[in-house]
This record gives structure tokens, sequence and C-alpha cells, in this order.
């Protein structure tokens, strides 16, 4: 009986992973193809990007200051606190500010995805749309993976500049340090590999975001408890695989870059 169950759960695996590369090539297939539906993509990057901009402000902003404020009680220590800005410019570009600006968005984005794809699933909306000639994967998948993947890429920009700032404010206002040392030691030290690290990364998980959404929304099954549960599924799956794939990026960074 477990044996069953065991295999019954890891045929269901395959399924699901072979589904989800056959909606992700589809849905990058489409890309090539007219008509480009700009009016939905510009509508879901007001909605992803501009949306979001509050909880990254915020995030990035804190995320900075307590960087700022724990980096600083260690490095006083060793008389190295003028490099506080440095640790934490480092800290933001490279790791936190792509992974939590990608978390913030997975919360809001992915399960918002689900639930609205999911809904149109079970009330047959998708189905109508197929009746009519129109491809649901180049209407609502498509504009969803385009939107997130550049509205990721800005918004972890912002995230970082915010949370360089809000450093600044704790290490001078808070701290005591020289505004003009630390700001110096934040940008000076930076170089092409730290600033193209952190910047890939949210192309990769602004790309996980949104074709996990999509796929948890599109296969929705159950009525309204199903798009309950796709929408809890597609947070937690997408969270998981930003994370994880954080650490199969940066270890390929080290490995190409040294650092």
């Amino acid at each position: 009986m477990a044996d069953s169950t065991l295999d019954r759960s890891a045929k269901n695996a395959i399924l699901a992973l072979q589904d989800y590369a056959l909606l992700i090539g589809r849905a990058l297939a489409n890309l090539l193809r007219r008509p480009l539906y700009l009016g939905e993509i510009f509508t879901q990057a007001d909605s992803i990007g501009v949306g979001s901009i509050p909880i990254v402000l915020l995030t990035g902003f804190f995320t900075g200051g307590v960087l700022a404020l724990q980096t600083a009680s260690s490095l006083t220590q060793f008389g190295a606190a003028a490099i506080t800005g440095q640790l934490v410019s480092f800290s933001m570009i490279k790791e936190l500010g792509p992974v939590l600006t990608s978390l913030m968005v997975s919360g809001r984005n992915a399960s918002g995805m689900a639930s609205e794809l999911g809904s149109m699933v079970v009330t047959e909306q998708i189905d109508a749309m197929r009746a009519l000639g129109t491809d649901p994967l180049k209407k609502l998948v498509m504009p969803r993976i385009v939107s997130t993947v550049i509205m990721l890429f800005f918004l972890t920009i912002l995230s970082d500049t915010v949370g360089t700032m809000g450093g600044g404010a704790v290490a001078v206002f808070m701290l005591g340090q020289d505004a003009s040392q630390y700001f110096h030691s934040a940008y000076q030290s930076l170089v092409f590999s730290d600033i193209f690290q952190g910047l890939v990364k949210p192309v990769i998980f602004g790309f996980i975001i949104s074709t996990i959404g999509c796929f948890y929304g599109m296969t929705t099954k159950g009525g309204t408890q199903g798009v309950g549960r796709s929408t809890t599924q597609a947070v937690v799956v997408s969270s998981v695989l930003i994370i994880a794939s954080d650490f199969v990026i940066s270890r390929l960074m080290i490995g190409i870059f040294g650092k």
C-alpha cells in the first residue's frame, strides 16, 4: 500500500514537471508570435511592479538599517567600523536585495497570478477563450512572465539603493559615522562582478515567480478550494525555488568571477 502511494506520488511529480516544462516552452515560443498584447503587458507591469514598490521600499530600507546596525557593532571590536558601508552594499547588491525583493514579490504576485488564473479556470473562462480562438498562454501567461521579469529587475535596483541609504541613515544618525566615508566605501569597492551577480538573480527569480504562479493557476482543479490550494502552493514552491536557485547562481558566479 505504501509502495503504491509512493509510486503514485512520484508519477504525479513527474507529470507536473512535464506540464510545467511544456507551459514554459509554449509561453516562450509565444514571445516570437503576434499579437504581442502590449496593453496586457503594461497592465501587468503596473500591477506587479508599481503595486510592489511600497513593500519593496520598506523591506529594503529596514534590511539595510539592520545590516548597518549589526555589522558596525561587530566591526567596531576590530577597529574596522569604516567599512560598514562596504559590507552593507555588498550584502544588499549581491544577496539580500535580490532575494528579499523576490520573496516579497512572490508572496504578493505569485499568489495573485495563481488565484486569478485559477478562478478563470474553474469558471470556465479559459475554455471560452479557447472556443473563441484565443490562446490563453499567449493572452494571459506570456504578459505576466515578461512583466514580472522586467519589473523585478528594476525593483531589485530600487531595493539595493534604498537598502544602502537605510544603512547610511543608521550609520550616520544612530552610530555617529561620517556620511561621506560611509557612501564612498559603499560604492568605491564595488566591481562589475558584484553588480552583474546582483542583476542576474532577479531576472531568473522573476521567471520562476511568474511561471510557477501561472502554472498552478492554469492547472487548478476542484472549484474554490482548488483555487486556495493553488495559491498556497504557488507561494511555497516559488519561495523554495528562489532560495535554492540563489545558492546555485551564487556558486556559479563564485566559480566564474572568484568572488
